[in-house]
């Protein structure tokens, strides 16, 4: 297994933003973790690298390649094997070129090529090398964090909404070349609010909801909601604009038990004051008391 996470519970003072987290990715697997702004994906990305703020607090196991992924393993593998694609542009200095960033500094012709090279594959012009990035459109933006995470071999990419702000036909470009980075032997993690493009790409979909997961299933599972287990993942499916765009009046709520139990037609009152088990209903996990799971899990 490349990465696995167990029992990840992210606070910071009061609040949980993760509770009970887990998660495994195998090489060649990308994986998808979809969710509402605020349902805590993207401290999740920082939590692996090790870059949360120091009043948050990260409890729980993170291994890679079987070893616990410590802080100073996470210096060592930053960059080299785990590359993450942030979402926030500022990650880029705006003083210094583009492609000199790419090549991580260095200016020999052999860097600079292969920097050219990636920029080409992903239809950018050579010109781009010599760019500063507030010259950069943000699908180019986006295309440079990329060619930068493959300026070696990654085994873990770790990308943190790569689509906000584009239009459709990039955002679908973007993500197929996490899809290419997966082909040719990477772990993937997307994190994204956008269902459509994670069924299109993933091979496995992590759905969260308040800070818990309420569902892992295969992609090819969003084909039907009836193939689909838990109130708020179909409620997720009705809401793609191929399947009538359907919304409902939905608020993310702190409650013991789960999360989702005011909005769920099945819900009863053990739902609301018990902590919810995950249980394993086909090749699906699902965190609800009702749907007839096989056996307990996490």
């Amino acid at each position: 297994m490349l990465l696995e996470m167990e029992h990840i519970t992210i606070t910071a003072g009061q609040r949980n933003i993760l509770k009970d987290f887990f998660l495994t990715i195998e090489e060649k697997e990308f994986v998808a973790l979809v969710g509402a702004s605020g349902s805590g994906k993207s401290i999740l990305a920082h939590s692996i690298i090790g870059i949360i703020p120091e009043n948050v607090i990260c409890s729980g196991t993170i291994k890679y390649k079987g070893f616990i992924l410590t802080e100073e393993k996470k210096a060592t593998l930053l960059g080299n094997e785990i590359v993450l694609i942030p979402q926030n542009t500022s990650y880029l200095d705006p003083l210094m070129k583009v492609g000199i960033q790419v090549a991580k500094g260095k200016k020999d012709k052999k860097s600079l090529e292969k920097v050219k090279n990636l920029f080409k594959k992903y239809h950018m012009e050579e010109s781009v090398v010599y760019k500063y990035p507030f010259m950069l459109s943000g699908g180019m933006t986006r295309r440079v964090f990329i060619s930068s995470a493959l300026m070696e071999t990654p085994k873990l990419v770790i990308a943190d909404e790569p689509t906000p702000g584009l239009h459709k036909k990039m955002a679908q470009q973007v993500v197929s070349h996490f899809r290419e980075m997966a082909d040719m032997g990477a772990g993937v993690l997307m994190i994204t609010h956008d269902l459509d493009l994670a069924i299109s790409t993933a091979d496995k979909i992590v759905v969260l909801y308040n800070g818990e997961i309420m569902e892992v299933a295969k992609a090819i599972n969003f084909q039907s909601q009836d193939t689909l287990y838990h109130y708020y993942t179909k409620e997720l499916w009705k809401s793609m604009p191929k399947n009538g765009f359907y919304h409902s009046p939905i608020q993310q709520t702190s409650i013991e038990g789960c999360p989702f139990a005011h909005y769920c037609q099945k819900a009863k009152k053990e739902c609301t004051i018990n902590k919810i088990p995950y249980f394993v209903k086909g090749e699906s996990i699902v965190k609800c008391l009702f749907i007839g799971g096989e056996k307990q899990c996490y």
